[in-house]
């Protein structure tokens, strides 16, 4: 059985300006980024109790960390409002 014994470059010659660290924005650099939504189109011509209904699901997903819901939670969304069968 035979050693490897080859070395390779060690993090100081990697070359800085190739690795951009972008997990500590700070200053000007940072700015808040516009979360995506799942129903963030089209609001403007909703019902009143559909745009109830899209704020209470846009709701739900920021307390519960959530990009897309199921159809699960999207009930208890509903319930939460109120409506029942």
């Amino acid at each position: 059985m035979s050693t490897d014994n080859r070395t390779f470059g060690s993090n100081q010659d990697l070359d800085a300006a190739a690795f951009v660290d972008r997990r500590g924005r700070s200053g000007a650099e940072a700015s808040p980024s516009k979360e995506r939504r799942q129903f963030s189109d089209g609001r403007e011509n909703l019902s009143p109790e559909a745009a109830e209904l899209a704020n209470a699901v846009d709701q739900y997903k920021m307390a519960n960390r959530r990009k897309y819901v199921s159809y699960e939670e999207v009930l208890t969304v509903i319930k939460s409002l109120g409506y029942s069968k």
